[in-house]
């Protein structure tokens, strides 16, 4: 099993893949089915093997189909968030050198950037169980057969948000993936028994890899909603019988704060799994007193196809503020100069595996600066111990980390300086009990404007979940002996913090 042309697993054809609530129940022969027809449609449609095809579609049936059918015809999956802008769609549509982009029917910003870009657009659509891929206005039937994958073939293409302007482009093998799945699948013991709630975003490795992926590959069930929704969450949880999920800290510190108030059960799921996000150790007591399941946090990134270490099922250690161990990925600790520390001391996380990337895409730069002997740097510090369990003690690249999403500054920094008011802005990570981190920034104004002024302006720009949520007017900005500006410095001027 070396592709995602090979990634169902079912015991029985006949047991249940998709669940979708208040929607159509595939079992895994429908679900093979609707793959390979989809495939053919594609191919059939011109759909070239090796070259991306941008898929903007939500949780759902169509975008599970879709995805899969797209890496079983040979082409690369490039899935992106469908709440961004036109101007970011454009970026990452031409960014990935896009073929196609597989949109919702109707209006839609990632139709109007591939129109700009002049990149052929499809609908997809869910009629049922049948997955409709259209152009025009109409159903495309015609197909043709498809020759499989093969293992070195990329099958994935995502960014990775860095501390540049620029997304890094990483592109992910089909043995890269399918390592990953099988080192997720023996860390939480997946079988054909276990049903996932997939809450998290599918154009995430989060959602993706470690959720739906995972348990396909292991024969089990996804259910999934359209979105995450606390209030139909343990009624989704008891009529499909599922057997565990994996969250942002956030969202498990809503389904805690509503547990009573939902009449949660006491006792539900096999597992629970926190990744994307520091756990915060009391919330991680708080989830295991309240609903009876033991909480692993994990530790994952896109470039590692996901996952990179996690805490044992019982009887193994479960270790609040831990990230766990390696997970069939070989994991140290490096310093600056490329020699491995001693253990307990801090330094940059460096991993190696089949399920690493093997380099960013086009950028020969960032490549030399992530790879030293074999190894890829993290970017995140962190201690391991004599047991070979890792802590994360900070991250090195200056990320901001909301919920999960990976925000970098520099790119919120260049949408605020483009306000016709703002001379000078600076954007910094601020700690927020629901999100773990929030971003909020200082600027100097050349005109007028106010907060709210700034905000709207940004709209047009950034994803809602990138904009700060607080703007400082300032005089001026703090700045070294040297006249530089550090955010460090800004955030302890503007939002000091205990």
């Amino acid at each position: 099993m070396t592709t995602l042309a090979q990634v169902l697993t079912p015991n029985a054809t006949t047991d249940n893949a998709i669940v979708i609530p208040e929607g159509p129940t595939l079992s895994y022969a429908a679900l093979s089915d609707e793959i390979e027809r989809v495939a053919g449609v594609l191919a059939a449609a011109g759909v070239e093997a090796g070259r991306p095809v941008s898929i903007v579609l939500a949780n759902n049936l169509e975008f599970m189909v879709t995805f899969l059918a797209v890496t079983r015809a040979g082409a690369v999956a490039a899935p992106l968030n469908s709440a961004y802008t036109v101007e970011e769609f454009k970026f990452f549509m031409e960014d990935a050198d896009a073929q196609l982009a597989i949109v919702p029917p109707g209006g839609h910003a990632g139709r109007e950037s591939a129109n700009q870009l002049g990149i052929p657009t499809m609908d997809a659509s869910a009629n049922g169980a049948h997955v409709v891929i259209a152009r025009g206005g109409s159903e495309l039937s015609l197909t043709k057969d498809v020759a499989p994958p093969s293992e070195d073939d990329v099958a994935l293409f995502l960014h990775t948000s860095g501390t540049t302007n620029r997304p890094k482009g990483v592109p992910l093998t089909h043995k890269n993936l399918l390592t990953s799945l099988s080192n997720i699948k023996d860390t939480y013991a997946l079988t054909p028994d276990d049903v996932a709630m997939v809450v998290m975003p599918l154009f995430h490795v989060h959602g993706l890899i470690g959720v739906a992926l995972s348990t396909l590959n292991s024969g089990g069930s996804i259910v999934i909603p359209s979105r995450f929704s606390a209030s139909t969450f343990w009624r989704d949880q008891a009529a499909t019988k599922s057997t565990w999920y994996s969250a942002v800290p956030t969202i498990h510190q809503i389904l805690l704060m509503r547990a009573d108030d939902d009449n949660a059960p006491k006792e539900s799921f096999r597992l629970i799994r926190s990744c994307s996000a520091a756990l915060v150790p009391a919330v991680f007591e708080q989830l295991e007193a309240r609903f009876g399941a033991p909480v692993l946090e994990a530790y994952g990134m896109t470039e590692a196809s996901h996952q990179m270490s996690s805490n044992l099922l019982p009887p193994g250690a479960r270790v609040p503020g831990s990230v766990g161990m390696g997970t069939g990925v070989e994991i140290s600790i490096m310093d600056e100069a490329g020699k491995m520390v001693a253990l307990g001391e801090r330094a940059e996380v460096v991993i190696r595996g089949d399920n690493v990337t093997h380099g960013y895409n086009n950028n020969p730069e960032a490549n030399a600066e992530a790879f030293t002997d074999g190894w890829f740097r993290t970017g995140d510090q962190g201690i391991m111990d004599a047991d070979g369990r890792l802590t994360l003690t900070g991250r090195l690249k200056e990320l901001i980390n909301r919920g999960g999403e990976k925000i970098s500054p520099l790119e919120i920094d260049a949408a605020l300086l483009d306000h016709p008011a703002v001379a000078e802005a600076v954007c910094f990570a601020v700690a927020d009990v629901k999100y773990g981190e929030v971003v909020q920034a200082a600027v100097v104004l050349s005109g007028d404007a106010a907060e709210g002024d700034i905000q709207g302006f940004l709209r047009d720009q950034l994803a809602d979940f990138k904009i700060p949520e607080r703007i400082y007017i300032a005089d001026s900005l703090p700045r070294t002996a040297t006249g530089k500006i550090q955010r460090r410095h800004v955030s302890a001027a503007f939002a000091p913090q205990d």
